[in-house]
């Protein structure tokens, strides 16, 4: 007789991802997941076949929260917004899609893709068609870089950091609708 199915696909993502954050990468092991979800490591490989394709599947379940998210949209200073909003409430996340060390599993293309469409409709907005790819890979890189830097305690320098924020946010806006 099979032993039951004590756990699901879903709440091995769902602990990964709480793990994610609380212990980072490091501590994101099949081991600590099965832990979490009330199992023996063996049995998570029933739903996961590797540490590196459970990281894989928490990053493409990052990417559709953030695409979920940034859906809702209607232009760069809320897209920018909800940006920052995500990667300062899930930094490790953030982090683990957005700026993944070398060698780190990363999400399939179409989960990019999907977090991706809501940015180019704006880009295409302001800047055109034409040029709506490379507004929107600007905006995705200054967004990023900011947030990583913010919530890695990048700077140092002192000053207003929400004043630089909108300076940012301005100044992107400017730059792409100048693009026109």
């Amino acid at each position: 007789m099979p032993t039951p199915d004590r756990t699901s696909r879903d709440a091995i993502v769902l602990a990964a991802r709480e793990l994610l954050e609380t212990d980072g990468l490091g501590g994101l092991t099949m081991n600590a997941v099965a832990q979490v979800v009330g199992v023996r490591a063996p049995s998570l490989y029933k739903r996961v076949d590797s540490r590196d394709r459970l990281i894989q599947l928490v990053a493409e379940a990052t990417l559709t929260e953030l695409s979920v998210l940034l859906d809702g949209t209607s232009d760069l200073a809320e897209a920018a917004r909800t940006f920052r909003d995500f990667g300062r409430q899930r930094p490790a996340a953030f982090q683990l899609v957005m700026t993944p060390g070398p060698g780190t599993p990363s999400a399939g293309a179409e989960f990019g893709a999907a977090a991706s469409a809501p940015i180019l409709r704006i880009a295409a907005q302001l800047a055109g068609e034409q040029h709506a790819l490379a507004a929107a890979r600007m905006f995705t890189a200054w967004v990023s870089g900011f947030v990583s830097m913010e919530i890695n305690g990048g700077f140092q320098l002192g000053g207003d950091l929400e004043e630089a924020w909108e300076f940012g946010v301005t100044g992107i806006r400017t730059a792409i609708t100048a693009s026109r």
